[in-house]
């Protein structure tokens, strides 16, 4: 019975090149035999089914006749009786297919070639309680982090200053080292950086007394935060190179969460801000004057005769800073108070106005 080469890779009968490309090199990640966890059968079988899946004349004559033909008119498996995966031709793979770093994982680079990727410090995240008032108008704050952090006495070369460098030994001044394994396809050469020179191919002749030559050590730093106008309570900050430093490499990046305080008075909505004012029912009707209170301080605002109760009344760029010189509005929501008792004139005048029609 023949193979699904399509289910094996689980993948549709009409997909794409590149869709075989990305279900091969996953599934060959996954299981490649030099792994912890690996399945050299499965192995062999997805690469089979990827030879015929990835040759468009192969891939013809398996769709149409469930099998492929090799060059004598033979039916044959897509690797011309596929046995292992020395038979693999892995001369078809270019660049623009596959990074096989990526595909064997820790393996290193196939056959000694390959591209060394830059270390990088671990990334930190830190949660920040902001005001208000603050989250509306930003601000600069400052927090103290212990972390792994450039040693400033060396600048992070891990030698005394003014010390001559030498030729790394470990690695003969290249930075790295190669290393050789044996595997089912054949021998395979895999890079890593040099830890001793940390990938630099030099090491001082007189190691920095205060990080003892790694050039980072664990310390109490101060970090300033900028936070912007107009902020959201759980927006992120992100500051890149605020993480862990670490030895020839980049440091990592700092997340800061924001939690905004909530305010008693106001709210925010994008760019505005909305508040509520409580007027009396007589001033509903005639109108008047009231003092409100602002982000910016205590302002007159007029309360048009006849103002319902919920309508909102609009005072202009008293809101959030949007740009240099401009803001939102600050939006004022209408509450009408109703006394709960009323005196017998008072009452006498509800009479009047309800004779009225009001």
């Amino acid at each position: 019975m023949s193979k699904d080469y399509y289910q094996i890779l689980g993948i549709e009968k009409k997909a794409s090149a590149d869709d075989v490309k990305k279900a091969f090199r996953k599934l060959a990640h996954k299981y490649h035999p030099d792994k912890g966890d690996g399945d050299e059968t499965k192995f062999k079988e997805i690469s089979e089914a990827y030879s015929v899946l990835s040759n468009e004349k192969k891939r013809q004559e398996y769709d149409a006749y469930g099998r492929v033909f090799n060059e004598s008119g033979g039916a044959g498996a897509g690797f011309g009786g596929f046995s292992g995966a020395q038979g693999f031709d892995f001369s078809q793979f270019t660049d623009q297919d596959f990074d096989m770093g990526d595909i064997f994982g820790g393996l290193g680079d196939i056959f000694g070639g390959g591209r060394q990727k830059q270390k990088r410090g671990r990334d930190i995240s830190i949660d920040l309680e902001v005001p208000f008032r603050d989250a509306v108008f930003g601000t600069e704050r400052k927090v103290l982090l212990t972390k792994v952090s450039e040693c400033k006495d060396c600048n992070g070369s891990g030698g005394e200053a003014g010390t001559e460098m030498d030729m790394c030994k470990n690695c003969n001044g290249k930075g790295k080292i190669h290393e050789t394994k044996n595997s089912i396809l054949g021998t395979i050469t895999s890079v890593r950086g040099c830890e001793n020179c940390h990938s630099t191919g030099k090491v001082p002749k007189e190691q920095c007394k205060h990080c003892r030559g790694l050039g980072v050590l664990r310390k109490e730093e101060e970090i300033r935060i900028t936070i912007p106008a107009g902020v959201d309570n759980g927006e992120m900050i992100r500051l890149s190179g605020g993480g862990e430093a670490v030895s020839g490499g980049v440091a990592g990046d700092l997340y800061i969460k924001l939690h905004v305080s909530p305010d008693p008075v106001f709210t925010k909505d994008g760019s505005n801000l909305t508040t509520t004012l409580n007027i009396k029912l007589s001033d509903a009707l005639l109108g008047s004057t009231y003092a409100l209170k602002t982000l910016d301080g205590d302002i007159d605002i007029k309360v048009p005769a006849g103002v319902s109760f919920n309508e909102t009344l609009r005072v202009g760029s008293k809101g959030v800073p949007v740009s240099k010189g401009k803001r939102g509005d600050l939006l004022v929501k209408i509450n009408i108070t109703l006394p709960n008792k009323l005196s017998k004139s008072a009452k006498k005048l509800v009479d009047e106005m309800k004779k009225e029609g009001i």
